[in-house]
C-alpha cells in the first residue's frame, strides 16, 4: 500500500540546509538531522490558520502550550510534569548551551559518552568548559557505557555535569531501567549533573522502551536536567521550539538567566502553533512515521547483509539515524565520506565528527521516502560494490 512518506517532495530551493548546501543539483543528502517528509497534517492546519490571521507581533506563551507539553510527556512517557518546570527556548542546541552556561564555570569539566552527538562538543567549548570522553565500549556489534571509567571520570571534583544522549546519537541505542541508573547513581555520588538530551525520545521502535532519566526517581529528577523538542519527531527543526525541564528550582532559575543573556528566551509565533498542534494532535501521523521509518532501516540492513556482509549495520532501536561499521574497508571515516560524494554523490556523515571514537563509522539519515533510500544504497553499491 503506498503511503504517504513515499512522496517525493523536491527541497531544493527552498532554502534547505540539508538540501541547498551542496552547489552540485545532482548530490544526494543522506547526512543532517531532518526528514523528508511533510509535518503531520494537524501542524501544517494550524500553521495556515496563523499565516492567514496576517499579524506576526511579539508572542506570550499560553498555558495551553504547557499543557501540550504535560500531556505528551504525560501520555507517552508516563512522566509527569509540572507547569513551572518548563523553560521554552528555540532549539535542544541553544538549551543545552544555556545549561551548561548557567551550571558550570569557565575550566570546569563537561563529561560526554563518544561517539556522540557533535554539537554536544562546539556547545562545551563556547561556554570555556573542558571536554571529558568517558567512550562507549564498542562490542559484538552494539554499545554499552564503560562504567568504571565514568566513576573515575565524574570522581574529579571539577567534573559538574554528564551530558547524557538518551536515545544515543548516533549509536541508536535506548538505554535501559538498569543502565540509566547505574549512570544517575554515580553522578549522584559525585555531585555530577546529568543534562539529559532527550530529543529523539519520541522515535522509539518495537521492543523498546523510552524512559525519561528524570522519572526513574525524585532524586534523579531535581539532580538533572532534562531537553525535548517536537522538532525531530514532527520535522519541525526550522520551527526552532526546545522544551528544558528543571524540577529544581534553583537550577531552573540560573538557566532561565543563562537563556536571557543568551537571548534565547522567545519562541516565535508559529513554534507556539506548531508545538500544540504536534503534541494535541499528530500522534496518529507519528505512529506512522515509526512504521515506516522502521521499514527503511529492514530495508537498510538487509541491503548490507546481503552485498556488504563485513560492514554491520548496528541495531537501530530509536531514532532514524543508521550508524554502520566500515573498518573493514581500511579506510578512514573522511576518506569513505570523500569517496562517496566525489564519486557518487553521495553524502553522508563521517564518523569522526562524533569524536575520534567514531573512527570507522558513517551515519547515514536515512527518513526519506524509500525510493530515495534506495537510490542511496545504490549510490554506496557502486563505490564499494567491488
Amino acid at each position: 500500500m503506498k503511503s504517504c512518506f513515499d512522496e517525493i517532495i523536491p527541497r531544493r530551493n527552498s532554502h534547505s540546509c540539508k538540501w541547498d548546501s551542496a552547489d552540485d543539483s545532482d548530490v544526494l543528502p543522506m547526512w543532517v538531522a531532518d526528514m523528508d517528509f511533510r509535518t503531520a497534517r494537524p501542524v501544517m492546519d494550524a500553521l495556515e490558520k496563523r499565516v492567514r490571521h496576517g499579524i506576526f507581533g511579539y508572542t506570550k506563551i499560553p498555558a495551553a502550550c504547557f499543557d501540550a507539553v504535560t500531556g505528551w510527556f504525560a501520555r507517552r512517557h508516563n512522566f509527569h510534569l509540572q507547569r513551572d518546570w518548563i523553560l521554552f527556548t528555540t532549539g535542544v542546541v541553544p538549551a543545552l548551551s544555556a545549561v551548561i552556561k548557567a551550571l558550570t564555570c569557565p575550566g570546569d569539566k563537561v563529561i560526554v559518552q563518544p561517539p556522540v552527538y557533535n554539537c554536544f562538543f562546539s556547545s562545551i567549548r563556547n561556554d570555556q568548559c573542558e571536554t571529558v570522553s568517558n567512550d562507549l565500549i564498542y562490542r559484538n556489534g552494539t554499545y554499552t557505557v564503560d562504567f568504571a571509567d565514568l566513576e573515575s571520570k565524574a570522581s574529579d571534583p571539577q567534573a559538574k555535569l554528564l551530558l547524557l544522549c538518551n536515545p544515543h546519537n548516533p549509536a541508536g541505542r535506548v538505554w535501559s531501567k538498569e543502565e540509566l541508573s547505574r549512570i544517575g547513581d554515580i553522578c549522584l555520588r559525585n555531585r555530577v549533573t546529568v543534562v539529559s538530551d532527550e530529543i529523539h525520545c519520541d522515535l522509539v521502535y518495537p521492543g523498546h522502551t523510552h524512559l525519561p532519566f528524570a522519572s526513574l526517581s525524585e532524586d534523579f529528577l531535581y539532580s538533572s536536567v532534562t531537553c525535548t523538542s517536537p522538532g525531530k519527531t514532527f520535522n519541525l527543526a526550522g520551527i526552532q521550539v526546545a522544551n528544558i525541564i528543571a524540577a529544581d528550582e534553583t537550577k531552573r532559575k540560573q538557566i532561565d538567566k543563562a537563556l536571557n543573556i543568551n537571548e534565547v528566551c522567545e519562541i516565535n509565533v508559529f513554534a507556539v502553533e506548531a508545538l500544540m498542534a504536534a503534541y494535541n494532535e499528530g500522534e496518529a501521523w507519528l505512529e506512522a512515521l515509526k512504521r515506516y521509518l522502521y521499514d527503511n532501516y529492514t530495508c537498510f540492513k538487509d541491503c548490507f547483509a546481503k552485498y556488504f556482509p563485513k560492514l554491520p549495520v548496528l541495531p537501530l532501536e530509536a531514532t532514524y539515524l543508521v550508524w554502520v561499521d566500515c573498518s573493514q574497508l581500511g579506510l578512514s571515516s573522511a576518506q569513505i565520506a570523500k569517496m562517496l560524494l566525489e564519486k557518487e554523490k553521495l553524502w553522508v556523515n563521517e564518523g569522526t565528527i562524533y569524536g575520534r571514537a567514531g573512527e570507522g563509522f558513517v551515519r547515514f539519515n536515512i527518513a526519506c521516502p524509500e525510493k530515495r533510500l534506495m537510490e542511496g544504497l545504490e549510490r554506496f553499491r557502486r563505490v564499494f560494490g567491488k
